[in-house]
């Protein structure tokens, strides 16, 4: 059939090259697998051919596997070839320093030159003074060509060149072939250049290998110290080279060409490794394989997923991390830290004891009920909030603590420990004139305060309140209520502003310093003690100087102002008290005159006050330009003088131009972390091209935004004074407008009106109250702590590990329409494998 058409365009020709290339493959893992003595298993003499596809999938596995091999060879053989110059050359040094000492002891003594006009000028002294330099070429060459190397030498330079050689102790195996050869070094004296470019001429013709010859004896001791150096990290290297040669030759000699086994290439946890191999032995003992299953831990230079074990409690935070970023391979994890902080933060804004309490009892209600399998398989919102039901639970367990320091359940206040308070004192005719002049301070507060007649007595606890502007140092006798009644007073709301506006600036000011100090962690590696306190925290990234250029910079910018903004706050609550309130001076004014530095009269809130301000501007200024220029500087040191592997490592330079040490020993590093203990920092300079201008604009960039940052991330936490306040006057109207309207009717018809005003307000309480305010907190809180508090030290710029499952894949339909049904058993049947 088809006669007309030729052989090359038949159809079936690309099978024909398909079977070619996969035998061709084959043939060189074999030679290869027979190379290193690894045993090949036995078989099917003649196997039955495979399906098409199958054939699709083994040529891609086995190209795979090819280049792989081919790779790793080429490494290999690279670090061999270098391993044997750095031998050669170490060879070479001792060699000639024993011609260096031979010619010393025969060197005549020569006296002092003549004057220049008395001596011929074909003189060898004469030569020396006007300049004749002296060349010296050393290296090595075949034995079997060293003596027409001598004898060409002599005729090419006309005796104007002496050839010093000696035969090597031991031979030397060529990489390339493997031969064992046995070689000379020799060293070649030389005047003048055109005869010094005749011997290097003569030296490439011969094929020798020559290598820098040292000028002194302090550079030949420097050389040879580098290349003990070089030689030792080479071998480490080549070990490492040749096992991970060996893992992938036996997965290749294991290789099915029948498509009965499954090859797969995994992350797996360090803690369940052993569960693994326990896992692939049972599923070989109970599928009857004759072949049992077996793992290789594959060397690798790729980041790890970050996996972060979680159970239902924690599962919930650490969801909303991740929804920021999942964390690069063991970077600081913030959900430990949000269990805590987010809970309390959403309390500062939702603080009422009644709302709390009826988001905890919902909370409980789902915790208790979580089991039940309709809410697992419910709509996406309620699976939603089920899922976060001990972040809920935390919540309103947090706003119930907040609730009774506000003193606030549904916008009114309780008294649950009564009250100590005694104004009876003041009117005592007991005290000395002296006392009693110094209670006159009470007499216009009291008249300014309008106490309506339904009030208790002053002596009860429905007045605690109503004097907070004023303390008890004045004359009264007992103490407040541990819980104030902060809704009676009348200068509540002046209170509270200030009070939760002071309170929100300390708290995010303290949030701020402690993620800058979590940042720390991300480049230190702790030991000892300090290792087993601080287990939680990584060693991984190990660049210690970002923690002196970088953090403790940060950290100083944001203690000498912001710090010091907390410590005046405090300071004036403790020191001043209602008898000196109106000499008390601003605090906003003292932190603006801290940087105007105004010739002002006033004493300030305590002595010497201007000079400590002072100390701390000057701290702020000298930390910026160090955060600034600090890294970008470090770094290009590091680069020019410091670096691990290249122009100024133990006097060592490369010996050839195509030498590719550098590369294949820097991989070697990534691949076994501390096996080579390198300097702090280099793996950042030598691992990607220097480039000093994208580093120092990447470090100002950073700290521009840091700066910037502290200022404004500090006046975003005033969200929790403004978000606080504003749910309370929502719950004071909401009850203004319902419940105490039902509770004013007469009482004739209020009985009936009532039911239906508190139905309506517990269900405005719950939609509005519970629900918008409450989802207006989370929100908030969610972005406190993802913009001011995670961007001080979480990049959070990593891969999520996840575990394979055939459930991940039966939720795709696309997949599975691309999944055979011969694929989909051969899956079933070696799941156990996996």
């Amino acid at each position: 059939m088809n006669q007309n058409v030729s052989s090359f365009q038949r159809k079936f020709v690309g099978e024909v090259k398909r079977c070619e290339e996969l035998e061709r493959i084959l043939a060189y893992l074999v030679q290869e697998i027979n190379r290193a003595d690894i045993p090949l298993p036995e078989g099917e003499t003649s196997p039955p051919a495979p399906p098409l596809k199958q054939v699709l999938e083994m040529q891609e596995q086995l190209q795979k596997l090819e280049a792989e091999l081919r790779e790793v060879t080429k490494n290999k053989e690279k670090l061999r070839r270098n391993l044997l110059e750095l031998t050669e050359y170490t060879h070479m040094l001792r060699v000639t320093k024993t011609f260096v000492k031979r010619n010393l002891e025969f060197e005549p003594a020569y006296e002092e030159f003549p004057p220049l006009e008395n001596e011929s000028l074909l003189d060898y002294s004469c030569m020396q003074r006007l300049g004749a330099k002296l060349g010296f070429v050393s290296g090595l060459i075949n034995q079997g060509k060293a003596e027409a190397f001598g004898k060409t030498l002599w005729r090419a330079c006309r005796g104007h060149s002496i050839v010093t050689h000696a035969e090597l102790e031991g031979p030397l195996e060529d990489p390339e072939t493997g031969e064992v050869i046995k070689w000379y070094v020799f060293l070649i004296s030389f005047w003048g250049e055109q005869i010094g470019h005749k011997v290097k001429k003569i030296c490439d013709c011969y094929h020798c290998h020559v290598y820098p010859y040292p000028n002194t004896a302090e550079e030949r001791r420097e050389i040879q110290e580098g290349l003990n150096t070089r030689i030792q990290d080479l071998y480490t290297v080549l070990h490492k080279t040749e096992d991970y040669l060996r893992q992938v030759l036996c997965k290749a000699a294991d290789f099915d060409v029948t498509n009965k086994c499954l090859i797969a290439e995994v992350w797996c946890p360090e803690a369940d490794l052993h569960e693994l191999r326990l896992a692939l032995e049972e599923g070989s003992r109970e599928s009857g394989a004759t072949i049992p299953s077996f793992m290789n831990t594959i060397p690798t230079k790729e980041t790890p997923p970050t996996l972060i074990r979680t159970n239902k409690f924690t599962e919930g935070f650490q969801n909303i991390v991740d929804a920021y970023g999942v964390g690069s391979y063991r970077e600081v994890n913030p959900a430990l830290f949000t269990i805590i902080t987010f809970p309390f933060l959403f309390a500062v804004m939702f603080g009422d004891l009644g709302h709390g309490f009826v988001m905890f009892l919902f909370a409980l209600l789902l915790v208790l009920n979580e089991d039940h399998p309709r809410l697992s398989q419910s709509q996406e919102i309620m699976r939603m909030v089920f899922n976060g039901r001990y972040i809920l639970l935390l919540m309103g367990l947090f706003s119930v603590y907040t609730g009774l320091v506000y003193n606030d359940c549904f916008s009114k206040s309780v008294s649950l420990f009564g009250s100590g308070w005694n104004v009876s004192a003041m009117y005592s005719s007991s005290h000395s004139p002296a006392e009693q002049r110094k209670m006159v301070l009470w007499k216009p507060c009291l008249r300014q305060r309008a106490v309506s007649p339904s009030l208790p007595p002053p002596s009860q606890a429905a007045l605690t309140l109503l004097f907070v502007t004023v303390t008890a140092s004045s004359g009264t006798t007992g103490c407040c209520s541990w819980i104030p009644i902060w809704n009676l007073a009348t200068n509540r709301l002046t209170f509270l502003n200030s009070f939760k506006m002071k309170m929100s600036v300390i708290f995010g000011i303290i949030h701020m310093t402690f993620g800058v100090i979590l940042g720390i962690f991300n480049h230190f590696v702790v030991h000892g003690l300090i290792n087993s306190f601080f287990f939680f925290f990584p060693r991984h990234f190990r660049k210690k100087f970002n923690i002196y250029l970088v953090s403790i910079p940060e950290l100083l910018f944001m203690l000498c102002i912001f710090g010091y903004l907390i410590f005046m706050i405090v300071y004036k609550w403790l020191v001043y008290s209602a008898e000196t309130s109106r000499v008390a001076p601003s605090i906003l004014i003292e932190f603006i005159n801290m940087f105007l530095f105004p010739a002002s009269d006033t004493g300030g809130l305590y002595p010497g006050q201007e000079h400590v301000q002072r100390l701390l501007l000057v701290i702020t200024a000298l930390s910026v330009p160090v955060l600034f220029l600090g890294k970008p500087l470090f770094l290009l040191w590091l680069h020019h003088g410091r670096s691990c592997f290249g122009v100024s490592r133990s006097g060592y330079t490369l010996v050839r131009k195509d030498s590719e040490e550098e590369v294949s020993l820097l991989g070697s590093q990534d691949i076994e972390e501390g096996n080579n203990q390198m300097e702090d920092g280099c793996r950042e300079v030598t691992c990607e091209e220097f480039n000093f201008g994208e580093i120092l604009m990447t470090q100002v960039i950073h700290s521009i935004e840091y700066c910037l940052g502290c200022i404004s991330n500090t006046a975003s936490y005033l969200r929790l004074w403004a978000l606080s306040l504003a749910h309370a006057q929502l719950s004071d109207v909401l009850w203004a407008m319902l419940m105490r309207v039902g509770l004013r009717v007469d009482t004739t018809y209020g009985v009936l009106l009532l039911l239906p005003v508190i139905a309506l307000f517990a269900v405005l309480t719950i939609f509005i109250l519970l629900i918008m305010e409450g989802l207006s907190a989370f929100l908030h809180a969610i972005r406190l702590h993802w913009v001011e508090f995670q961007n001080k030290f979480y990049v959070g710029a990593g891969t999520k590990f996840v575990p394979f499952s055939l459930r991940l894949l039966s939720s795709n339909k696309d997949s599975m329409l691309l999944l055979s049904y011969e694929m989909l058993s051969l899956i079933i049947s070696n799941i156990k494998r996996c």
